[in-house]
This record gives C-alpha cells, structure tokens and sequence, in this order.
C-alpha cells in the first residue's frame, strides 16, 4: 500500500463521491433527523479515512479504516430503512448500497494489508 496522501486513495475518492451524491439527494428530504443521521454517518467514511492517514501510525490508521467501516455498516442500515420508508428511492438506495458493500471490501482490504505490516 504505497500512496503519498489520503487523496491519493481510491476508497477515499469513492466515500467522498457517495457522500456528496448523498447531501445532494437529501438536499430536499423534509425529515430532519433521518437526513442528519444519514449524512453524518456518510461523512464519517472518508472523514475517519483521512484522519486515520495522516495520523501517520499503522496502528492508528487500522483503527480508523475499521470506524469507517462500522460507518458504512451504519449507512447501509440508513438506507434500508429509508428505502423501506419510501425516503430513499429503491433504485438509489440499492445503488448506493452496492457502492457501500465495495467500499467495506476495499477497507477490509487496506486493514488486512496494515496487518501484514504490522505482524512482520
């Protein structure tokens, strides 16, 4: 895993495009409490990502790739509920759930790697 700063990371590219895509959909969503639970846990994925990155410890990164992985976890639940309470429409949840479910891997992967480091 070799990058110069968190930006250079393609999981950060990707959470920071899903967040957005996210704020701009909810932008009119009149429940307040939904859309403000929904964007934070959005904007905790590439947040907990960049932190962890400039913290400059393998030890540390590890522990904030796995925040914003529960972070994905907890959108992911968002969306399924907002899918089934007719706030998120059905083609842009699963959409943005899929997206999540790659997101989760690619962290998984960056953490499996960070182990390696560390356990050498």
């Amino acid at each position: 895993m070799s990058y110069q700063s968190f930006e250079d990371l393609n999981v950060w590219k990707r959470s920071t495009r899903l967040s957005v895509e996210l704020t701009n959909y909810l932008s009119d969503c009149n429940d307040y409490a939904f859309k403000n639970q929904v964007l934070r846990s959005a904007l905790s994925i590439p947040s907990n990502i960049a932190e962890g990155a400039e913290r400059h410890s393998e030890k540390e990164f590890r522990y904030f790739l796995n925040v914003a992985k529960g972070s994905a976890a907890e959108l992911r639940t968002q969306l399924y509920v907002g899918m089934e309470t007719t706030l998120v429409e059905k083609e842009i949840a699963q959409k943005m759930i899929k997206e999540l479910k790659e997101l989760s891997s690619m962290l998984q992967g960056l953490i499996k790697s960070l182990d390696k480091k560390l356990n050498t």
